[in-house]
Formats: structure tokens, C-alpha cells, sequence
């Protein structure tokens, strides 16, 4: 598969070995802050959307956290982990996991996780479509675009049944994700509603449009944070679907 992007490998390999590379080579070739808070477009769009989730924890009665296990599947380097400790969290009743073993070392400094060794977050690399866990472990499962970096159908709907089985019955996924494709970069393949929900039958699914369009908010945000704050609310140029996706009881 050749990405739209120049200077990306042409790749031959299987689906995990296939996104290693894919982030391998934007950390060698994209700015190390790109993501960074620092940057004006960056942090509006992180701050929305810690309102929205915290809403949204708290209208599905979910909040305080204290005394709920939670696991975020594709921790990165742990900034979602972090939030959670500041919204109340326990340490020892959260985990995480990431392909990248190289970003669960980086996470694990920045929790602290060595230092705590009574109280650290359980955290692991490897494939998130076998999670390490038993049956119905965690009250919550965060996802944070990791869905549309994945390719095959096949790993998707492997991953989709792990988290739901490693969810408690009544336990809640909170999804946040691509809603279509980018068309610059291949390497994202966007979730609609009704893929969204062949992947998790039987399960209750509230979705909220969220996020302004990345390209616009590079350009407004910097002149005007209240102009983006009424764009976003149109939800027309809104990227992603924030949603809670909730397991049966039975």
C-alpha cells in the first residue's frame, strides 16, 4: 500500500507491523510539537474536548471516577491517563496499553509508574486485539482514534470484541474518532455511524459530532477563539464522533 503522503514507505506486511512503521515514520518526519498543546489550533481542540467528555461522563452518571476501573486502549504516552488521575481517578484502578513499546516507556515516566509501585497504573505494550485481561475487568475502555489507524476490517472487529469482553456487563466504551477519511493521508480510514455499529452489535450507542476540522481551525484559531467556539457548534465542520457506546447487562 503506498500512502498519498511522499516519502512513506511502500509497505508489505501484516497490520501491526504495518502501523509500527506508519509511526515510526511520522516520528521521524513530522515536528516533534505538531501535536503539542503549545500550539493555539492544538490546545482548543484538546480543551473541547475534555468539556465534552466530562459532560458526557457526567449525564451517564459516571463521574466521580473514584472507585471505577478503566483501561485506554492505545495510551500513547499516557496524557489521557494523566486527565483522568486529575479528574479523580485512582492509579490503581487503571490501565493502559499501546502497540509501541517505546511509547508505554515514555508513559510510565511520566506517571510516575516506577516510582509508585503500590499504587502504578497497569501499564503494557502489545496488540490491542488480545488485550491481557480477563472477563468483564473495567467499568470504562477509552478509545482515541485508534480505529481509523487501522486498515483491516478484520483487526478492527478483533479489537471491537476484545473491549467488549473486557468490559463489566453495563460497563461503557467512550469512542473518539475520524468520521470519514482523510483525503491527504491514507493512512486514516474514517468510522460512520453505521460501520460504528455493525462493530459493536447489541450495545447502546449515543454519538455527538465534535471537533472542528483541523485545517479550518489551524486558520481561525489563531485569529479568533470565539469565532471557532460558534463554527464548532455548528457541527458541520466537525470531524469526529464522541460517543458512548454501552455494553448489555445480560
Amino acid at each position: 500500500m503506498r500512502s498519498a503522503d511522499p516519502g512513506r514507505p511502500v509497505m508489505s506486511m501484516d497490520e501491526s507491523e504495518r502501523i509500527r512503521a506508519e509511526y515510526a515514520w511520522r516520528e521521524a518526519s513530522l515536528p516533534s510539537d505538531r501535536y503539542a498543546a503549545t500550539r493555539p489550533p492544538v490546545l482548543f481542540a484538546q480543551q473541547q474536548k475534555q468539556r465534552a467528555l466530562l459532560k458526557l461522563l457526567a449525564s451517564e452518571q459516571l463521574i466521580p471516577l473514584a472507585g471505577r476501573t478503566i483501561l485506554d486502549v492505545g495510551c500513547g504516552e499516557g496524557q489521557q491517563l494523566m486527565e483522568l488521575v486529575s479528574w479523580g481517578a485512582r492509579r490503581s484502578e487503571l490501565a493502559g496499553i499501546d502497540l509501541l513499546e517505546s511509547r508505554v516507556a515514555r508513559a510510565r515516566i511520566r506517571l510516575g509508574a516506577s516510582d509508585q509501585p503500590e499504587s502504578a497504573i497497569d501499564l503494557r505494550a502489545g496488540d490491542a486485539s488480545q488485550l491481557p485481561w480477563p472477563d468483564r475487568r473495567f467499568d470504562i475502555v477509552l478509545q482515541n482514534t485508534v480505529f481509523t489507524s487501522i486498515l483491516e476490517d478484520a483487526m478492527k472487529r478483533n479489537i471491537a470484541r476484545e473491549i467488549i469482553r473486557v468490559l463489566k456487563p453495563g460497563g461503557v466504551l467512550i469512542w473518539y474518532d475520524f468520521r470519514f477519511n482523510n483525503p491527504s493521508n491514507r493512512q486514516v480510514k474514517g468510522i460512520g455511524a453505521a460501520e460504528l455499529r455493525a462493530l459493536f452489535p447489541g450495545c447502546g450507542i449515543r454519538l455527538t459530532r465534535l471537533t472542528l476540522a483541523p485545517p479550518l481551525a489551524r486558520r481561525l484559531v489563531p485569529i479568533s477563539w470565539i469565532v471557532s467556539l460558534v463554527v464548532e457548534k455548528l457541527i458541520v465542520f466537525n470531524t469526529h464522533y464522541l460517543g458512548i457506546i454501552r455494553k448489555s447487562t445480560a
